[in-house]
């Protein structure tokens, strides 16, 4: 999964739908990269279980615990969550500039910085013409939409950057 911590410009993208979990898991983003995981449960759930119904081999690594204290620091500001709005808001109305008129390109959809575009046929070629310009990007679904999911760091010179490469791949290989 890609969407938490930050990444739909929310802390938790569940925020966004009005719905709250019985349990929510996180990891990869939680600790910058360290190997980390939890799972957050409401109390309800949690009286379902007994001690030791959950565990990990490594679980409280102190200085992954610590990594992950300071992410959630950075991350939780609402000044921040904010910025990635802001760059996701751009970086979709940039491609949506950049894609106008291209009969290929149904949807340029996404919530803060995870965002894909979806085509009528396979996103393969715009992803390699990308690459050859020096921008790692991947496919999603069923192969026909291209995903873009930088960094909650992207500057916006990179989401610039981005915006003009799949601009011009788009136009290389969907012609």
């Amino acid at each position: 999964m890609h969407v938490g911590l930050g990444r739909t410009g929310h802390l938790f993208a569940y925020e966004r739908s009005g719905v709250t979990p019985d349990l929510l898991t996180l990891a990869k983003p939680l600790a910058g990269g360290l190997p980390i995981g939890a799972v957050l449960l409401t109390q309800r759930v949690a009286d379902a279980m007994a001690p030791g119904d959950h565990g990990s081999t490594f679980a409280g690594n102190p200085l992954v615990c610590r990594a992950a204290v300071t992410t959630l620091d950075i991350i939780r500001e609402p000044a921040f969550l904010a910025d990635v709005r802001r760059k996701g808001d751009a970086l979709r109305a940039g491609l949506e500039a950049a894609l106008a008129g291209n009969p290929h390109v149904k949807e340029v959809r996404g919530a803060g910085l995870i965002v894909g575009i979806q085509l009528d046929q396979p996103a393969g070629a715009v992803v390699d013409a990308a690459r050859e310009q020096g921008l790692l990007i991947i496919t999603a679904g069923k192969g026909d939409v291209v995903r873009l999911v930088p960094p909650l760091v992207v500057t916006d010179e990179q989401i610039q950057f981005a915006i003009d490469v799949i601009g011009k791949a788009a136009a290389k290989v969907l012609a």
